[in-house]
């Protein structure tokens, strides 16, 4: 077996060796840095209509909490946690849905990193005002939504009742995002 790597990967070497131009030159980018994918996660509305799980999380106090507690005025829950770079990314735009919702709806972020991790320098980094520190230390509310996916996005309308989900990362400024929150924050 040694024998045979060793062999494709003497014939690559005198491969790229035996070039006698050199190759062309790629293009350039337009803007200065790299374009990262847009951040489209999936839309899912099976549970439109579903009342909110009654698993209780941590709030910013440590106090146990439901979603339940937040009844009266449309609420946007967010799954994440400080090791998954695509949560990390759309927290930024969570912020901004935040500031431009106003008191009309809640962005409420819970982070499923264990109690012993700190969330704090995440907030921090990002400068996020609105945003606070809910936890979920079990993934109480990540069994209960069941989508095996970080982030996971949940709107419930004001009598709790889950409204549509995504799954995945979301540019929450972007076009699509402003069409599904428009009733919510327009």
């Amino acid at each position: 077996m040694r024998t045979v790597i060793a062999l494709l990967l003497g014939t690559l070497l005198i491969a790229e060796c035996d070039r006698e131009t050199a190759p062309p030159p790629q293009a350039k980018q337009e803007t200065p840095q790299a374009q990262a994918p847009e951040l489209t996660g999936t839309l899912d509305i099976s549970n439109r209509g579903k009342a909110a799980p009654k698993d209780t999380f941590l709030d910013p106090a440590g106090s146990p909490v439901t979603i339940a507690s937040f009844k009266g005025k449309p609420l946007l829950v967010n799954l994440w946690a400080t090791w998954c770079g695509p949560c990390v990314r759309e927290m930024p735009t969570l912020e901004k849905i935040a500031a431009q919702a106003g008191d009309k709806l809640k962005v409420l972020t819970v982070s499923q990193d264990r109690e012993t991790v700190d969330i704090a320098p995440t907030f921090e980094k990002g400068g996020f005002k609105l945003l606070e520190r809910y936890r979920d230390p079990e993934s109480k509310l990540g069994f209960a939504f069941n989508t095996g996916m970080l982030p996971t996005t949940v709107l419930y309308d004001a009598q709790g009742k889950e409204v549509w989900r995504v799954v995945g990362a979301m540019d929450w400024n972007g076009p699509r995002a402003n069409t599904l929150l428009a009733e919510f924050i327009g």
